[in-house]
Formats: C-alpha cells, structure tokens, sequence
C-alpha cells in the first residue's frame, strides 16, 4: 500500500494568513482547530492533513493546488531559467537549494522575478536609447517614446513567453471543445452568432463585434486559418480580457500607444494559444521535427501563424527548441521580430543583405535554408519563406512579406530541414552582421555603411573593388 505523501506548506499558509489579514487565532477559529496547531503548521513542525487542506481552500475561496504547492515546480523552473543568465555566472546554486527557495519563500521568489524582468526591460531601453542617440549623432537625453521599442521590449524581456496565457488557454480550448467548437461556443456563452460578409459590407474590417446585433462579422474573403484566428482573437478579448491585464501590469510603459500595442500583441498570443494549445502543441513539434507546414495543417493554422508560435514554446519545465522570428517586407522594413534565442536583431537601421530573409522574394512560397555566422563567431539556422496577407478575391490587394525562422546552431540537428544535411552547423556559413555600422567584415561587397570606429581611406590613387576601403589603424 503506498504511503501518503507528507504536506509541508508551512511558509504559504503563513502568507496566506497574513494577506487574509488574520491572526493565528483567528484562522484557527476559522479552521476549528487550535491556535498553536496553526503555529506548529506555519513552522513545518506538521505536515498539512488532506482534510485540513479542503477547509482551507473551502474557507478562503482559494485554489488547492496554490495552497500544496503545485505552481512552485514552475516558480522554481524560472528561476533555474533566470539564473543561467551570464549576469549569474560565477554562481551556481544547486537545483535543490532553487527549489527550496521557490517552496519555502514564494513572496521572495515572486520579487526576484518581477526585479530580473525589470532589469531585462532597462538594458533593452538603454541598448535603444544608444543606438538612437548614435544615430542621430546627438548627447543622449529625454526623447519621446517610441511605442513599437516599448512593445518589443517588453515581449523581448520575457522572451515572448506568458506560461499564464498558455495554461489559461489551454483550459478554454478544451471547454470551447467540449461545447462543440467556437460557433457553438460563443452562441451558448456569449449569445453571439457568427456571419460572413462580402468585403464591400464590412468596409475595411477583417473582424467586427457587433454587439446591439449579437453578431461577429467576418469579412469572407478570409481564408480558413485567418477566420479561425479572428475567432478565436475574439474569444481571447471576450474570455481571456483579465489575464492579459495582469500580464500588462507587469510593464511599466511610457506611452499609451505602447501599451496598447503590446496588449494587441498579448491577445494575438492568447489566441495562438487557443488555437495550437500549449501541451499539444509542444508534444507534435517535436514528433514532427518542427515542420511549420505539417504543425500548421495539423493545427489548422497559417504558415506565419505556425512559425509564430514556435517562438512561444518556452514554459519553464517544458522547453522545447528556443526559435528567433523576424517579418519583413521588400524595402527591408521589420513588421514583426521575437526573440526566444537569443538572436542580436539590428534594433535600428537595416539588417544584413546576405541573409536569405531578404532574398526569397525571388521564390515565392518556397522555403530557403541557410546557416548564418555572427562576426563573434556565433551560428544559427534559419528558414525563410514568403507569406501573402490580404487577397482573396480579383483585384483585392495583397501584401508580400518575407518570414524567417532561426535557432542556434546547436539545435539545428532537431529540425526536419537539415535531416539530409549535417545538423551540427559544421556546413558552410555565410557570414553576416546584425547591422552594416555594427559589423566589422571590411571585405563585404554588399555593405552599404562604414561600420562604427573604422578610417576610411581616400581614393584619390586607388580605388578598391569594395563599397570602402579602410585604414588598418
């Protein structure tokens, strides 16, 4: 007969006590038990019984599994997470002692991680605000916000992940599921019935909530996975509003448009998440070797929107391949960059003409594999691929963007588009730089800028192959 496993929670209940406002008396009123079985419960001197544990969470209208302690594995996997960072480096604290922090001392645990995302969103703003003032050539001072910068740096803080996000989608998807898929679910719930209308009738609307009709009109021109994605972008706003609320009070943002931007984002996040739940998702991207076409027929999703939330799947205790994201258009202009790898995207300025992202206008549809090589020595694999936006219909307008998708070097040998290839990035690389002025190649026939710190020489007696030619000084 197995054992019962002994409850020790004596740290939580003491918080729970104190944010309730209660004395040690007062709970154990509460509780029908003795004020000094409180007291010996709070210092671990006995362990939680199973009855015990159900007034408990009856009593106060709190869930059982904050009070046993389920969610410190996760808290403890972040922090493992947090404390590779280099910052950390000459540190190296056992898995054990993480996990008895994260069990026995949850407010602390919780105020390391709100300070770590602080600081990841600081050294981002400095990193912005410099290459603005170098720029500009101008003494770094107050400037106006810029509320894209806002918004990526706060996805980029957290590394595009939201465990909480993901865990409460998962959840709805499953009820949307169980009450027959979407439609059904946003007739029973929200007495809201779903119509496709012609494009002229919804006047630049891809989606529309009309709530004096009870309806949510789509414009039909949409294909199966961007009307499956604005329904579920609805349900997200309609279900999911709160969550991704106390997500954004997590941020400290200088622009209201920042804030609205990055809400937008975390929406789309949430839909994502209801449509490719996490679990299921993270279980078929490794069984299919991180196909993006195959996941996002299995899914019933958009090559973007596939590739897209691979770059999510960084659940503490549940990593899988970490993936960079950019999206650009033909002039070179990124619409969308996530970063889940560590990538040094160009946070200013135009990125390197050698990456095959900028190339594959030239075959559309058709994905394009390459290895990269940093001037720092660093490599990744990236694919890249065109997608179309809008159309539909003759004479609807359409727009092509670039996308590409990248991991590090060592996580190549995971994907199904080097099976043939040598997976461990000893191939050729082509060498690239995040940013003309940041790199440091002098024999790159494709720069279109001198990069920071170097002499160029005059040409007044020779003049070389290259867009420059530089002093070695």
């Amino acid at each position: 007969m197995p054992t019962e496993r002994r409850l020790y929670i004596g740290p939580r209940l003491r918080r729970l006590r104190r944010d309730l406002g209660l004395t040690q008396a007062d709970m154990a009123s509460d509780l029908d038990v003795s004020a000094s079985y409180v007291a010996l419960l709070e210092r671990n001197n006995r362990p939680l019984t199973a009855d015990l544990l159900l007034r408990l969470a009856q009593t106060y209208s709190v869930d059982v599994a904050t009070l046993a302690g389920t969610g410190a594995a996760d808290e403890a996997a972040r922090l493992q997470a947090i404390l590779k960072d280099p910052i950390f480096a000459d540190i190296t604290p056992a898995a054990l002692e993480v996990a008895d922090v994260a069990t026995n001392y949850p407010g602390v645990t919780e105020a390391f991680l709100r300070l770590y995302t602080t600081y990841q969103e600081e050294q981002l703003a400095l990193a912005d605000r410099g290459a603005e003032t170098r720029a500009a050539g101008e003494v770094a001072g107050p400037e106006a916000s810029d509320p894209v910068a806002e918004s990526r740096r706060f996805l980029a803080a957290r590394r595009n992940s939201f465990p909480g996000l993901d865990d409460t989608a998962e959840r709805f998807a499953r009820t949307i599921a169980e009450q027959g898929g979407a439609l059904e679910y946003l007739k029973i719930r929200h007495d809201l019935r779903v119509r496709r209308l012609p494009s002229n009738v919804m006047v630049g609307s891809m989606r529309r909530l009309d709530r004096h009709r009870r309806e949510v009109l789509l414009d039909d021109a949409l294909d199966a996975a961007s009307q499956a994605f604005q329904l579920a972008l609805q349900l997200a706003y309609l279900e999911m509003g709160a969550e991704i609320d106390a997500v954004l009070a997590d941020g400290g943002f200088a622009s209201e448009s920042g804030e609205r931007l990055t809400r937008r984002a975390l929406a789309s996040y949430a839909a994502a998440a209801i449509l490719m739940p996490y679990s299921a998702f993270a279980r078929a991207a490794e069984a299919r070797r991180y196909d993006v076409e195959a996941l996002g027929r299995q899914f019933g999703a958009s090559f973007e929107q596939t590739a897209h939330r691979l770059t999510t799947l960084q659940k503490p205790g549940q990593e899988r391949v970490p993936f960079f994201f950019i999206r650009v258009d033909p002039a070179g202009n990124v619409s969308k960059r996530l970063d889940g790898a560590g990538f040094p995207f160009a946070r200013h300025g135009g990125g390197c003409p050698l990456w095959s992202v900028h190339q594959v206008f030239r075959t559309p549809r058709e994905i394009v594999t390459q290895w990269l090589e940093l001037p720092d020595g660093q490599r990744f694999f990236s694919i890249a691929r065109t997608v179309t936006a809008g159309g539909g219909s003759f004479g609807a307008p359409r727009v092509e963007r670039a996308i590409a998708l990248g991991c590090a070097a060592e996580h190549a040998g995971r994907l199904i588009y080097t099976q043939d290839r040598d997976g461990q990035g000893s191939e050729a690389a082509t060498p690239i730089g995040v940013t003309c002025r940041l790199c440091q190649r002098t024999e790159c026939a494709a720069r279109s800028e001198p990069p920071i710190g170097r002499q160029i020489l005059p040409d007044d007696i020779r003049r070389t192959s290259l867009p420059f030619g530089f002093s070695d000084s």
